[in-house]
């Protein structure tokens, strides 16, 4: 027993449970935080995939030998299929430049292939004059060497010839198509050089030049 008037023990007042503390205040991020973590972590894995798209198209690609030369696939249409066009192709290192007909797929195809100067050199092209007009075939001889051809002395076919044509060696197509192309003669005159071409002194030639009246009627 406590004797009055002495200082006894005094209970606290409480007015509740403690509070326990907020442990997860201290590192909870804003909202905004979270959404541009999430947006860089997006943008990384874009840019990988991009990436991996990109080294898998270059390791795909085959590879070039170096000094290798490619050649030109060149083909004339000289009409459309459904006609019976005939179609020649040849293999050559020319520059070759298609142009479809005016009436869409339906119509002609016209190529023009073009020899490079640097290989006209070892080509011999020889002109023969198929009229009587004098000169002609001495004409664009010289029109042809000028333009790097090799021209031997030109010749007279054997008979009259109408119309002028180009005729070419095995393996020669290409420079005669370019030699048609630059003297205006249609490609449907242009064909391989047989016996039956009413030239002489033709063994040994690339390309041989028929002028015909057409030609002639140029010479001034």
């Amino acid at each position: 027993m406590l004797a009055l008037g002495q200082p006894g023990w005094q209970a606290a007042t409480v007015t509740g449970p403690p509070s326990p503390p907020d442990r997860g205040s201290s590192s909870r991020r804003p909202p905004d935080v979270d959404r541009v973590v999430m947006g860089r972590a997006l943008a990384v894995l874009v840019a990988a995939f991009v990436i991996g798209i990109v080294l898998l198209g270059v390791a795909s690609r085959p590879p070039v030998l170096a000094g290798s030369a490619v050649g030109t696939t060149t083909t004339t249409t000289t009409g459309p299929p459904a006609a019976g066009g005939a179609t020649t192709t040849s293999t050559t290192g020319a520059t070759t430049t298609t142009r479809p007909g005016t009436h869409g797929s339906k119509g002609a195809t016209t190529t023009t292939t073009t020899v490079p100067a640097a290989a006209r050199a070892g080509v011999k092209v020889l002109v023969a004059n198929g009229t009587k007009v004098a000169g002609a075939a001495a004409h664009y001889s010289q029109a042809l060497s000028a333009q790097g051809w090799t021209t031997p002395t030109p010749t007279n076919t054997t008979t009259p010839v109408a119309a002028s044509a180009v005729y070419y060696a095995a393996g020669d197509q290409a420079q005669a198509t370019t030699i048609a192309g630059v003297l205006g003669i249609a490609a449907t005159s242009v064909a391989p050089l047989t016996t039956a071409v009413p030239v002489p002194g033709t063994t040994g030639m690339a390309v041989v030049v028929i002028v015909g009246a057409d030609l002639a009627g140029r010479v001034g």
